[in-house]
């Protein structure tokens, strides 16, 4: 069985490993996908390192190694785990705020734990588009359908970020059977099945935490 997601607790060090002005960078970042649904620019993010008193280029090859965002060959995020800078089969919305797009069904399981609010996620299943809801409020959630699962899976090369290897495989599915399916399909993919408490307990553990500490 490949390995669980297990950013950031995390894949590579994590916001607990980051130097100070990296955390405060990263932390910023993840304000901004609370307030907009979107990621800042790159000038801002350099701007943010530097008032630190930080190399930019240093701080953002830092947050990159360590997995904590992820960015595209011109150097915009693209991931900023658990928000998407793009649109994904899996939105999270909350009341005041922007819709946000998740990396993965876990991360979009923390979200409410780390934004202090209750959330409700809306993903479609891969292959079949079924619409599954799940309303999260910190560690407690209701689902919708009643049988909703999430296969947890990765392929290809680990140490890529998790955003190329993991957040693709890591979905919601109205059943158990329908998640075998989809793994019988596509054998290139290994995971596992996790209860919607396990699910639920990975995402609050991985991002629950994160946005406690001021910038």
């Amino acid at each position: 069985m490949a390995r669980e997601k297990t950013r950031p607790d995390p894949g590579g060090g994590g916001p607990d490993g980051l130097s100070a002005p990296a955390l405060q960078v990263h932390r910023a970042v993840l304000a901004t996908f609370v307030r907009t649904g979107q990621p800042p620019a790159r000038g801002e993010l350099e701007r943010l390192a530097r008032e630190r008193g930080a190399d930019p280029g240093a701080v953002l090859t830092e947050l990159a190694e360590s997995d904590v965002l992820a960015f595209t060959a011109d150097g915009r995020i693209r991931a900023a785990y658990p928000f998407s800078a793009v649109t994904t089969p899996i939105q999270v919305s909350w009341a005041g705020g922007p819709d946000a797009y998740a990396m993965c069904a876990i991360d979009a399981l923390g979200m409410s734990a780390m934004l202090g609010r209750p959330v409700t996620i809306t993903a479609a299943e891969p292959d079949t588009g079924c619409v599954i809801t799940v309303r999260a409020d910190g560690d407690q959630a209701g689902w919708d359908p009643q049988s909703t699962v999430v296969f947890a899976g990765s392929a290809g090369d680990a140490d890529r970020p998790s955003a190329d290897c993991a957040c693709s495989f890591i979905n919601f599915f109205a059943t158990a059977g329908n998640a075998r399916a989809w793994a019988r399909r596509n054998p290139e993919v290994t995971g596992r099945l996790l209860t919607q408490e396990d699910a639920l307990r990975s995402g609050v553990a991985q991002f629950g935490t994160l946005l406690r500490a001021a910038p």
